[in-house]
């Protein structure tokens, strides 16, 4: 991905970053950490990489970690971090997940709060929350998560603000979706590409299960189809490596990608439906790759007016579980193309819940030294590459909001539809 290039040519800049600070007053500082939202392959090693880097600056600076996001703000459930976390943080780099969990918490819908019982009848839950930090005595809050969860931890200190409170809020962003303005690579979204594509090595396999066979990958997106596109180059990367045996049939075509739908992009199913017909007809299977995101409003469209009633989380949206894109193009296309047997799979756990690869690593380390020398000169903001110059800093949160759509204008992008024989519409 072009994005990923130029990000890689500053890692090694970004490491150079002062390892020596003046930290008078670091004594009157108290951090809290907390990762909110959905899991991504880069939470365990944040948490560890400021845990670390913290106690290389001041082992006498305490940290307290809030359980399950939001929700452990709300209700006060957090641990200090002792010693012998700090000792062995460096371990939080093998895992996926979060080690202090997360949770889908929005402190502006209150009904849900209040259902929840995580705050009482009356309550304001950004008032509960505001509380905590002053009682917890928090200085310097990181939060790990996607826009709103760090703009709602900006929108906290701002309100403290008011009450001549000051609390250095330095976010970092994750999201396997890679859809945060203006971040140009979100923490943790390399890996989900990577571990999906080793996935799908495997499950290409069943295409030798069943004459005219067509497999539907779906992959993790609900606007943005970043992930599923990086995916299906990270796995025709690792397929052009392969060595193949034409003569008995493992030949890279049957294994391919002939297929990439995400949200960015409407379906032709006709056009699509003769193109991968011809395919099948060839080589006796088809591969596609589908945003989980793609086509949704259509399918929801078409389960609500047959009277589903779609269950919606905190934040309002539709749960995508319900929505199954890729069982929705499976049935679409199966009698179109002819196909005897459909297989329809979901990387989507395998990918946010791995641990951090060494790209992402570096990545995430980058992205902690800076939060925490910016915590100690006073600055507050998203930390990450800013995709209008590629530099590393706190981006103001006034720029943070989701909903960053892939660009189908890339240039690599439409060099792999072009090598898979997929159309793809103009966009300049």
């Amino acid at each position: 991905m072009q994005r990923l290039s130029k990000i890689s040519g500053h890692l090694s800049a970004d490491r150079k970053l002062s390892s020596t600070l003046k930290v008078s007053g670091s004594k009157e500082h108290k951090v809290g950490i907390l990762t909110a939202g959905g899991l991504a392959p880069c939470l365990s090693s944040a948490v560890g990489g400021l845990i670390e880097r913290y106690t290389e600056i001041d082992p006498d600076i305490e940290i307290f970690c809030y359980r399950y996001g939001y929700q452990g703000l709300l209700i006060g459930d957090s641990f200090k971090v002792n010693w012998e976390m700090r000792r062995n943080a460096h371990l939080l780099q093998n895992y996926g997940g979060s080690p202090i969990g997360n949770s889908r918490v929005k402190l502006k819908n209150v009904e849900d709060c209040v259902k929840r019982k995580l705050v009482k009848p009356g309550q304001s839950p950004e008032d509960v929350a505001c509380e905590r930090l002053v009682k917890d005595g928090i200085t310097i809050l990181h939060t790990i998560g996607g826009d709103d969860t760090n703009t709602t931890a900006a929108g906290l200190a701002s309100r403290l603000a008011k009450r001549g409170i000051k609390i250095q809020v330095l976010g970092l962003p994750k999201t396997v979706d890679n859809d945060v303005y203006p971040v140009a690579q979100s923490l943790g979204a390399d890996t989900a590409a990577h571990q999906g594509a080793m996935f799908f090595e495997s499950i290409v396999n069943e295409s030798t299960a069943n004459p005219r066979m067509l497999i539907v990958h779906e992959v993790m997106g609900r606007h943005c189809g970043w992930l599923t596109v990086a995916t299906a180059e990270a796995y025709r990367k690792r397929l052009k490596k392969a060595d193949m045996l034409n003569e008995m049939g493992v030949t890279a075509i049957k294994r391919d990608v002939h297929a990439i739908y995400i949200p960015e992009m409407p379906i032709n199913l006709t056009g699509e439906a003769a193109r991968l017909k011809a395919i099948i007809d060839e080589i006796g299977n088809v591969n596609v790759f589908i945003s989980e995101g793609a086509a949704k409003d259509i399918i929801i469209a078409q389960k609500e007016a047959k009277g589903e009633k779609l269950p919606r989380d905190a934040f309002g949206h539709v749960k995508l579980d319900k929505v199954n894109a890729g069982q929705w193009i499976a049935d679409q296309l199966k009698k179109l193309i002819g196909a005897e047997k459909t297989l329809v799979q979901k990387s989507g756990y395998r990918a946010r819940s791995s641990p951090a690869n060494t790209f992402d690593r570096n990545l995430i380390k980058s992205c902690v030294t800076y939060a925490v020398e910016a915590a100690f000169r006073g600055e507050s903001g998203l930390v990450g590459h800013d995709d209008q110059d590629f530099k590393l800093k706190a981006l103001d949160f006034k720029r943070v909001k989701g909903g960053k759509p892939f660009d189908t204008g890339s240039r690599s992008f439409r060099r792999m539809m072009f090598e898979i024989g997929q159309p793809v519409a103009r966009s300049w």
